[in-house]
């Protein structure tokens, strides 16, 4: 099968080697993309080792590997413990994910996930999926818009951009990227409307997506799904994901504290193994989609 123009993996080494991977390992790429991780564990695998794929993009179907030691399950991971059932294993050595847009998909004009590009209001990551970019814009209530823009864009005029995109919609509905740029011109001043206008991206495309609700489902099967010892290794891009990731890493959920004992003693599924991993400067200036990226690593206890 032809390979599709996908960028080089981010932290490869590093992501990989976080897993500590036995040669008869089971494992799962739950970001299949390019593939690029995927290949460096099966290069670490022996002959009995295993490796399960996930991508709900079709895209990433054409950059499958021809290996018996590989599948490549065309749904999203929110789904791992079902599909690894079906496949008749119940908990792995390790789970790698790479979260955010692959660079294939921002450099697709017709997905419309870059500010770069003309296109449609989409940035469906899986393009069976009902919802789009244009009914976030187009049909969700004010209150709902603020909401999307405030808590996923972390944008102190969410308020006003949800009202000045509901009053345009009236006249017309809003339906390319060019579109809602000019509808937004008022908020993005000349010196960071780049910043602005990835922040109002990032916010829509996270609702598109589900994709701090995916995230929270994928760790809540962690415990379940890594065998004792087992690791994850997971790469975040922006400070919702990250928040997330380590405070489940630390205390097992997302909000409040763990019941501590009398001691003051708590237990919880995960340990932390090292610290949070940033690339380095020249994996940076190699690939700026890395600029951001954050690595965090833990282990089942």
């Amino acid at each position: 099968m032809m390979t599709m123009e996908y960028h080089n993996a981010v932290l490869l080494k590093e992501t990989v080697d976080g897993l500590n991977i036995r040669p008869d390992g089971v494992y799962v790429d739950v970001t299949f993309g390019g593939g690029g991780h995927s290949r460096a564990i099966l290069s670490r695998l022996g002959p009995n080792g295993k490796l399960f794929a996930f991508d709900q993009d079709k895209d990433a179907l054409a950059n499958t590997i021809e290996d018996d030691r590989f599948v490549l399950i065309n749904e999203n991971f929110r789904y791992i413990k079902r599909f690894l059932r079906f496949y008749g294993v119940k908990a792995v050595d390790g789970v790698l994910a790479d979260f955010g847009v692959s660079s294939h998909q921002f450099d697709i004009a017709e997905r419309g996930f870059s500010t770069r590009f003309e296109a449609k209001l989409d940035m469906r990551m899986n393009q069976d999926s009902k919802l789009s970019a244009f009914e976030v814009i187009n049909e969700y209530e004010e209150g709902q818009l603020r909401a999307v823009l405030l808590q996923y864009g972390e944008l102190r005029q969410a308020p006003v951009m949800a009202r000045v995109i509901v009053s345009e919609r009236k006249i017309a509905p809003i339906e390319t990227t060019q579109q809602l740029k000019l509808v937004l011109k008022p908020f993005l001043n000349h010196r960071k409307e780049n910043k602005v206008l990835a922040q109002i991206y990032q916010a829509i495309r996270i609702e598109v997506n589900q994709e701090i609700e995916v995230l929270k489902e994928l760790l809540l099967q962690m415990p379940e799904v890594l065998k004792v010892g087992g690791r994850l290794s997971f790469i975040s891009y922006h400070s919702l994901e990250d928040r997330l990731v380590k405070r489940f890493i630390r205390n097992g959920m997302f909000e409040g504290e763990p019941e501590r004992d009398v001691f003051g003693n708590f237990e919880v599924p995960l340990k932390k193994v090292g610290g949070l991993v940033v690339p380095s400067e020249t994996e940076i200036k190699m690939n700026s989609r890395a600029r951001s990226a954050k690595l965090r690593i833990a282990e089942r206890i």
